[in-house]
């Protein structure tokens, strides 16, 4: 899958979660507004069945019928009834009515009446109605007074007037209760309304929000499950084009590799049949040098090949035995210091080990040494200077390896250890390898238990430092 497919792959995943997530988004919107929508009723309904008890039982048990008057409809007592038989007819009917509806009430929806109004009654009214219509929630409510432009009764507890100011214990619920939504106005007639009955619920943001917190929490899951297999798979297709591509390289150099010595093979051989040659005995020991060689270059590939088919499978068991790193070191130095001659080169040691023996596989860890000492070789094209460390470090040791070469990037060195991994050297391709030494040294550290890092930077070259532990702790089979 080439890199267009997996952008527009990238692309339209994007598109339809940011689509998905927005269609979610308005959906819980709609699903608090509905929720809201229904709370309110209910809060309408309940404020409006508490407004009727109140004005009921503030009229009492004076009230007993009522009568339409001129498209007018009064409240009449007993006393105002028996008015209404002695003056009836007559015009002092309806003065006399008025001041005795006045005298009785202060005037029906006065402020009067407000103050009529029974605190511990009221509680039970609204707790009542609220339970009426399953509300649970904690509230606050109030009786305001227009002609005082304060509240009687907060909470249950009657606001005392003291000059101009007011008093109550309750005084911080006082502007939630003014600006709430919830309000119903009492003893109206017509225009005049002496008041009206308050009520706040503190709560009923998170009452909302809990309304349809399983769908939000179940939506984000679900959501966040999504993005996860998406991001995921993008990054197994990247991983898997790396792979390949990496693979294809390494089929690549294995074939130059093999190519070469096969080549070179097939040429010695037939210059060893020719008839001017068969008869030279030196010329013949010579190619069959040259044949014996690359036989043994052959061999030395196919043998790195089968090395990491083994490692993958984890079917080897580590031959543990006591190791001093520094002969490995100097073997290693010895080796690598005469290819590095070539190149005006130099390969220093540095020994401050005072404990250099460990427990370990003595061909893996002479292997790993070479192969760091050899990377460090291709990848100083110029005059190599490679120095070698041994320290002790805590339980183990550490060995160092730095030269002078090409360095590498930040992105390269997360993927140094990779297996068929190759850090490009541009246009040039004069570094041989198949890509495994690096991972090869991996999986030998990992086996011994130790740890492998480097440090390196463009053009100034590249350390690798080791850690092994001096004993055995866990063995790979």
């Amino acid at each position: 899958m080439g890199k267009k497919s997996i952008w527009i792959i990238v692309i339209l995943m994007s598109t339809a979660l940011i689509g998905l997530s927005i269609i979610q988004f308005v959906w819980i919107k709609w699903s608090i507004d509905l929720s809201e929508k229904n709370f309110n009723d209910k809060v309408l309904i309940a404020i409006s069945r508490t407004k009727d008890r109140i004005q009921a039982d503030v009229k009492g048990n004076d009230i007993l019928t009522y009568a339409n008057q001129s498209k007018k409809t009064k409240f009449i007592s007993e006393e105002q009834l028996n008015l209404k038989k002695k003056y009836s007819g007559t015009s002092d009917w309806e003065r006399r009515l008025d001041l005795s509806m006045g005298s009785k009430y202060g005037g029906l929806g006065s402020n009067a009446s407000l103050e009529q109004i029974n605190k511990k009654k009221l509680d039970n009214y609204i707790r009542h109605a609220l339970d009426e219509q399953g509300i649970e929630l904690d509230y606050d409510y109030g009786i305001f007074s227009n002609r005082q432009n304060n509240f009687l009764i907060i909470n249950g507890n009657y606001v005392v007037s003291i000059g101009d100011s007011q008093v109550s214990d309750m005084e911080s619920d006082r502007r939630s209760l003014y600006d709430s939504d919830y309000k119903i106005p009492l003893f109206e007639e017509g225009e005049n309304v002496p008041g009206y009955l308050n009520l706040y619920f503190p709560q009923k943001g998170q009452f909302l929000i809990n309304s349809v917190l399983k769908n939000i929490l179940s939506s984000i899951l679900f959501t966040g499950l999504i993005l996860f297999c998406f991001i995921y798979t993008i990054n197994v297709i990247v991983r898997q084009k790396k792979v390949s591509e990496m693979k294809n390289d390494f089929i690549n150099n294995m074939t130059h590799e093999f190519k070469t010595p096969i080549a070179t093979i097939s040429l010695a051989s037939d210059s060893i049949l020719n008839p001017n040659i068969i008869g030279d005995q030196s010329k013949i020991k010579r190619f069959l040098g040259i044949i014996k060689q690359e036989n043994k270059r052959m061999l030395s590939q196919v043998e790195k090949v089968l090395q990491m088919a083994v490692l993958d499978r984890k079917d080897f068991t580590l031959n543990r035995t006591e190791v001093n790193m520094i002969d490995v070191v100097n073997q290693a130095a010895t080796h690598t210091g005469l290819l590095v001659q070539g190149k005006d080169g130099i390969v220093r040691t540095h020994i401050r080990s005072e404990r250099p023996t460990i427990i370990a596989d003595h061909t893996h860890i002479s292997n790993l040494v070479h192969n760091l000492l050899d990377n460090a070789y291709k990848y100083s094209p110029d005059k190599p200077a490679i120095d070698i460390t041994l320290e002790d470090k805590g339980k183990g040791v550490k060995i160092t390896i730095k030269d002078n070469g090409i360095g590498m990037s930040s992105e390269n060195q997360k993927n140094i250890f990779d297996k068929f991994y190759r850090v490009h050297t541009g246009n040039l391709h004069d570094v041989k390898g198949f890509g495994l030494g690096l991972s090869y040294v991996k999986a030998i550290v990992d086996a011994h238990g130790g740890t492998i890092s480097v440090q390196s930077e463009l053009g100034k070259g590249s350390s690798f430092i080791v850690t092994l532990p001096r004993e055995a702790k866990r063995s790979m089979n």
